[in-house]
């Protein structure tokens, strides 16, 4: 490790950039994302602005200051790369010396930051839905799961840990007292995004299938303007919480916790249309004037769970963890509040008792994933097989054949009994064409019938391609394929884990899971028997959940199929892109600093871009449940459970044995 001192300050060299392929290779790389990218980001909004029928808030004078403030925090991190870095602000050739100063003393990723902000002023500026609802935000992921599935990695790799933080950060997970930078990184990155996630969300407005919470002998609770007084509290008390944390650790926990419900529960609102509608009453005093204003800025779409009853909750623990004598107070309070979301009239019970039911995830969320890392290390571990002459049954083909039935059963359901045929038809391709895929890439002595995933979304494209040819609807088969194959993925990890495919590299023990079956491939060809691997299959397995909620509530709104379709590829490109960077398997190659798989997520991401912008798609029919596609569906899943879990162990024939 080299120090230098420049201009008063030390700047940490420990690592050196890869020397520039050429002159050409920079100027194609700045043209490609100073030029290119935007042109086309333009051109993604302006294409889709009517698939998405949502508003947009601001003015254009609003829109160009904040486009001018993120222009300005990008440039600055550029700036700084270059004056203090000694390189470009590339990725593909990136400075020589790991930089602090500059804008990268206020963030650590100001140019992503600034991109991400000046996307949200263009889309206002322009007044355009699309800029403003799906450009930005897929902008805004991309430039987390390129830190996470990249950057950080490279990093790490090229530079170790800085002890250097930048101001605006998550407090460390330390005993000392909060600093004045601390505090504010608090509003800045946990409660700010809450208020623009929360308003984002009250201008969606109340969804067309809405339903109500309510339960039938809620309608007799009188509504208690009194009560406004505690429900109104919650504001300035969970505002002032960050400043009475006792320490950085107690800080952090508050703003880790905060972040996680705040995703959680912004991601509830949207996929549950679930509603309270303010419970009607007259106004007899400053209270209950109060309180009608405070519905005329709230909106029923934002209520299951109750961010009031999470936030008081949270801020409860802040303040007990401060004052332990006074705990009951505290405690007391937010049960208090809780109270006051029935008797103000302004959530359900069932709200109520969501929001105590998300504040336990969000608070024990360590046992939770420890108990979801053992769980998913003794299925890793849990192979079992059965030899009948020269035949071998494998317990893994069992989550094969459940995945191909529950995700053909999602599309029959989707596409309607009308279409069982061509459901066959692209379920075959996609098994076949995967496992063509996997003998192609990956094909060797030791793999004699392995699988591979975007084989199948290639036979997926292929077998929707013939079906066309046979008289069905492309669109509604793609469409149904986008919203079951999370489900197929999900399910399908679970043989992943036991035959020890996809498997991640190394990790820390509170983190990985161990490998120990002889059988498994972790042990027989990547060599890290008994070591803590990242749990991939499982990261996998989470994000697909998140993946189909998603597009099922799309199919649900009764969106244009080339939206779901986009959808669909853009999230799985994106979170595949992320987990592949933690996986560990030898076989796969690596091309330009990426691996293959990291190339083939990209293609996904822009495949689905292009998707959004075809123009005339219809939307999504209703859903048609029939016994014709679930029975063709479980036949289907015995053929996936033979394919994928019984095999010739003593044969040396191509596709004869799977392990």
């Amino acid at each position: 490790m080299n120090e230098k001192v420049l201009d008063g300050e030390t700047v940490v060299e420990r690592g050196r950039a890869p020397k520039s392929s050429s002159v050409v290779g920079k100027v194609l790389y700045a043209v490609l994302f100073v030029a290119v990218l935007p042109a086309l980001l333009l051109a993604w909004a302006f294409v889709t602005d009517a698939s998405v029928p949502l508003p947009v808030v601001g003015s254009p004078l609003v829109g160009v200051a904040v486009s001018v403030c993120g222009g300005v925090l990008m440039l600055s991190g550029m700036a700084a790369l270059m004056v203090y870095g000694k390189g470009l602000p590339m990725n593909a050739y990136p400075p020589a010396r790991y930089v602090t100063r500059g804008a990268y003393r206020l963030t650590a990723h100001p140019i992503y930051a600034g991109f991400s902000i000046l996307c949200v002023g263009a889309a206002v500026a322009a007044d355009s839905p699309a800029g403003l609802w799906l450009v930005s935000p897929v902008v805004m992921l991309g430039c987390v799961a390129l830190v996470q599935g990249f950057e950080k990695h490279d990093l790490q790799r090229r530079f170790g840990h800085s002890d250097v933080k930048p101001l605006i950060r998550l407090p460390g997970d330390e005993a000392g007292r909060p600093t004045f930078a601390d505090v504010i990184s608090v509003y800045v990155l946990v409660l700010l995004p809450w208020l623009i996630l929360y308003e984002a969300v009250r201008l969606i407005g109340v969804p067309k299938d809405a339903f109500v919470a309510y339960f039938p002998f809620e309608k007799y609770i009188p509504v208690y303007e009194a009560t406004e007084l505690v429900y109104a509290s919650t504001y300035a008390l969970v505002l002032l919480a960050p400043l009475v944390a006792r320490t950085r650790r107690d800080l952090r926990e508050f703003a880790i916790r905060g972040l996680f419900a705040t995703g959680l529960v912004t991601l509830l609102f949207l996929v549950v249309p679930l509603v309270a509608p303010p419970r009607p009453f007259v106004p007899r005093g400053p209270l209950g004037e109060l309180l009608t204003w405070e519905r005329a800025l709230d909106t029923p779409a934002a209520a299951f769970p109750s961010f009031h009853v999470v936030w008081a909750l949270l801020a409860a623990r802040a303040y007990a963890a401060r004052a332990r004598s006074w705990r009951f107070v505290w405690w007391g309070w937010a049960v208090a509040v809780s109270l006051s979301c029935v008797t103000t009239g302004m959530h359900a019970v069932v709200d109520v008792a969501a929001g105590f039911v998300t504040f336990l995830f969000v608070t024990r969320f360590a046992a939770v994933w420890e108990a979801a890392r053992g769980l998913t290390e003794r299925v890793a571990n849990s192979w079992r097989e059965w030899r009948v002459g020269p035949v071998r049954i494998i317990n893994h083909g069992l989550y094969a054949g459940a995945g191909a039935f529950v995700s053909l059963s999602i599309f029959g359901a989707l596409a309607g009994a009308d279409h069982v045929v061509a459901m066959l038809v692209i379920a075959t391709s996609i098994l076949v064409a995967s496992a063509l895929w996997a003998q192609l890439v990956e094909g060797s002595p030791s793999l004699l019938r392995p699988y591979g995933w975007y084989g199948g979304v290639i036979g997926a494209v292929l077998g929707v391609a013939v079906a066309g040819l046979l008289g069905a609807d492309p669109w509604l088969l793609a469409g149904a394929c986008c919203v079951a194959a999370p489900w197929l993925q999900a399910v399908g990890r679970l043989r992943c884990l036991v035959q020890g495919c996809c498997h991640g590299r190394e990790a820390p023990a509170s983190v990985g899971i161990r490998y120990t079956h002889p059988r498994s491939r972790v042990c027989k060809l990547s060599g890290l028997a008994g070591v803590p691997v990242h749990p991939t299959p499982l990261y996998s397995i989470l994000s697909n959940v998140v993946i189909a909620v998603v597009v099922a509530r799309l199919w649900q709104l009764r969106a244009s199929l080339s939206l779901v379709v986009g959808v669909y590829l853009i999230l799985t490109g994106l979170a595949r892109f992320v987990e592949e960077s933690y996986r560990g398997e030898p076989q796969t190659a690596v091309r330009a600093g990426l691996k293959l798989y990291q190339w083939m997520a990209i293609l996904s991401v822009v495949a689905g871009v292009s998707v959004t912008m075809i123009v005339g798609a219809p939307s999504a029919p209703e859903i048609q449940f029939n016994r014709a596609s679930v029975a063709a569906a479980f036949c289907f899943g015995l053929f996936a459970w033979f394919a994928l879990g019984v095999d010739f162990p003593d044969s040396n024939r191509r596709f004869a044995r799977l392990a």
